[in-house]
């Protein structure tokens, strides 16, 4: 920062991600009524400069949910999910993270007063994909070291669970009773564990009674 609280000369797209980091933020708590002075002032640069980097607001705004949509952060999240821990506990972290990421996404569409994400370009349909096709694969990356314990593949598992998560995460299809990680994981496991493996509450160092009873107070 110089001595007038605005950030010094940065590269052209490192200024542009830092302005839209700024933005995040705000518009998650004040939704797209924030101004472009308030941006300018959480981002340490003049005004102008965000109509030099983006052309206009609403360039910025689109800025903003790419970057609330990128699925980055997340997957490397699920890379850090520690591969020593058992089974269930391996999967109650993996729903926590995706949980974070939904209670993002949810959150600045609501604040930006969308009813769903806006309608795809045929280039981020593509981008889309890649991004379903790289969280399965994660997901299924951390499962697999115990598949033979489940009655379907790893990639299958990895669907249903972050098919659960997100309508037990979102707050008009869960009726704002969302789901905790472990009563999403105690529906997803012990439903689909193979009956050659019973379900070992060893395997679950936070209780899977707790776990059960999370999951028979939610009505699905």
């Amino acid at each position: 920062m110089t001595r007038s609280g605005r950030a010094g000369r940065m590269a052209p797209d490192d200024r542009r991600a830092a302005i839209v980091a700024a933005t995040l933020p705000l518009v998650l708590r004040d939704g797209p009524s924030v101004s472009t002075r308030q941006i300018a002032e959480a981002a340490g640069v003049a005004e102008g400069t965000i109509f030099r980097v983006f052309g206009d607001k609403d360039a910025l705004m689109r800025a903003v949910l790419e970057k609330g949509f990128d699925p980055q952060a997340t997957l490397d999240a699920l890379a850090a999910v520690d591969r020593e821990l058992p089974l269930r506990a391996r999967l109650v972290a993996v729903v926590a993270v995706l949980q974070d990421r939904l209670r993002g996404a949810f959150g600045l569409i609501g604040a930006l007063g969308l009813q769903q994400p806006p309608e795809p370009t045929d280039d981020h349909k593509r981008r889309n994909e890649q991004m379903n096709d790289a969280f399965r694969a994660a997901i299924a990356d951390i499962v697999a070291p115990d598949a033979d314990l489940l009655r379907v593949d790893a990639a299958e598992f990895a669907r249903v669970l972050r098919l659960l998560t997100f309508s037990a995460t979102h707050p008009r299809i869960s009726d704002g009773m969302p789901m905790t990680p472990e009563a999403i994981v105690a529906v997803v496991l012990d439903g689909m564990r193979s009956p050659r493996h019973p379900a070992n509450p060893d395997d679950d160092p936070a209780g899977t009674p707790a776990a059960d009873h999370h999951a028979r107070t939610i009505e699905v």
